[in-house]
């Protein structure tokens, strides 16, 4: 039995077909994905606006700590305001990382040559002034190198902080880099195999009595896997530890 297809009817039927699709495809992207967009972008603007309500009254809070302390001295009073200083440093800190993540998700990585020694010694000059008490030493050799340098100035503020943040007061950071290898070493409380296993899990912290929030680490790895920096660690328990970059991956000016 010979069965004849009308081809100007199949070619109507795909048409139409087609045509129902996409208009199906059509209607589900305005019904499903347009509210999802929508939400993202009131996301982002609610975000950028947080954040820039919440920078005016740290920096309003760091000031007037300030100014109190010149003019008071009595010592539980300074003990007060010792405390809400440094509670207004780690908003503070939390804040450039929160800042952080949100213009990577908005905007591309600025890629730009620097020096690598000039800017760890802009860093080190600032922190001196956040942890006035702490040693840093520091013997460092020119290195050149092309990609994001904001991202590259936090992870820099990060693992200096963690050094400082796990090692008793006055604490000393031990910073060099040579042969395209930056370490940063402390002689703080230091970690075990099972702790070092989890370091840059996110919102994870070694010791749950410091402060924090445990996303600082994970913002490093997150940038050292972006730009091919091989990030080792070295930790002894009760001796200290060690954050190794390998930066001779790293694309060069």
């Amino acid at each position: 039995m010979i069965i004849a297809f009308d081809i100007s009817n199949l070619s109507v039927l795909f048409i139409a077909a087609f045509l129902v699709s996409a208009t199906g495809a059509y209607l589900l992207s305005k019904i499903v994905i347009e509210p999802i967009r929508e939400h993202f972008e009131q996301l982002e603007k609610f975000s950028k606006e947080t954040l820039h309500e919440l920078n005016l009254p740290i920096n309003t809070i760091t000031t007037n700590v300030k100014m109190l302390r010149k003019s008071n001295h009595d010592e539980k009073s300074l003990k007060r305001l010792n405390r809400i200083e440094m509670a207004c440093e780690m908003l503070q800190k939390r804040y450039n990382e929160l800042d952080y993540l949100i213009k990577r998700q908005i905007q591309k990585e600025l890629i730009e040559p620097f020096d690598a020694k000039e800017l760890i010694e802009e860093r080190v000059m600032i922190l001196k002034e956040i942890y006035p008490s702490a040693k840093f030493n520091t013997d460092l050799d020119s290195l050149s190198l092309k990609m994001d340098k904001m991202g590259f100035s936090k992870t820099i503020d990060n693992l200096i902080d963690n050094a400082i943040k796990y090692s008793a007061t006055p604490a000393t950071v031990n910073i060099t880099l040579h042969d395209s290898e930056l370490r940063i070493s402390d002689k703080g409380v230091g970690m075990d195999d099972m702790e070092l296993l989890r370091i840059f899990d996110r919102y994870y912290q070694s010791d749950a009595a410091t402060p924090g929030f445990g996303i600082g680490l994970g913002l490093v790895k997150d940038y050292c896997d972006r730009h091919r920096i091989m990030l080792h660690v070295e930790s002894k328990k009760g001796k200290g530890t060690s954050m190794i970059l390998d930066l001779k991956r790293v694309e060069r000016p």
